[in-house]
């Protein structure tokens, strides 16, 4: 097998070195260029790691609600740090968050998964999501970090998650679950 298979014009899937999958998948991609190279990942079990962070109503009901219904939806919890409290990063607000980290097991693929972390954000009332670095306080925020050793970057979706290493309210709780 060669290193980099042919998926069509847009999409490439590279095998590393030492034989774990890599997927790059162009901004250009169109749905069925990135539905042909979903059919190239196993639906083996893959490990994800997510950034969660609340500044509205009860952080921590809200926190436990949405690791309850990723639960449901997305996989088996495997890890989960402390709740560590914070202040608002990259815009200003009276309201701290509360922040939390976990590790799960899915055989879902990345957009499956973005796809179920943004239907329980609506679910659990979040009506605006953060764009272009414009930042709101919100109900509950979802963010996928890592997910095996993928990198994509598309339009709706990068992981690694882009800012992760800027921010400590999710590095630290992250550090506590990766040791």
């Amino acid at each position: 097998m060669s290193k980099e298979q042919k998926v069509n014009e847009n999409t490439n899937f590279l095998l590393a070195p030492w034989g774990s999958r890599r997927l790059i998948i162009s901004e250009y991609v169109s749905e069925d260029a990135r539905r042909a190279g979903e059919g190239l990942l196993l639906r083996s079990s893959h490990l994800v790691y997510f950034s969660l962070g609340s500044n509205l109503g009860n952080k921590r009901e809200n926190l436990n609600k949405a690791i309850k219904l990723m639960e449901e939806q997305i996989g088996v919890l495997l890890r989960q740090s402390a709740f560590l409290e914070t202040e608002p990063w990259g815009f200003q607000s009276d309201n701290s968050f509360v922040n939390a980290a976990i590790c799960m097991e899915t055989t879902l693929d990345p957009f499956e998964v973005l796809a179920k972390t943004q239907e329980i954000e609506r679910e659990l009332g979040r009506t605006i999501k953060s764009t272009n670095g414009e930042y709101h306080d919100r109900i509950i925020d979802i963010d996928i970090l890592l997910y095996d050793d993928l990198h994509i970057n598309t339009p709706q979706l990068t992981i690694p998650h882009p800012l992760m290493e800027q921010r400590d309210f999710v590095m630290i709780p992250l550090r506590e679950i990766l040791r």
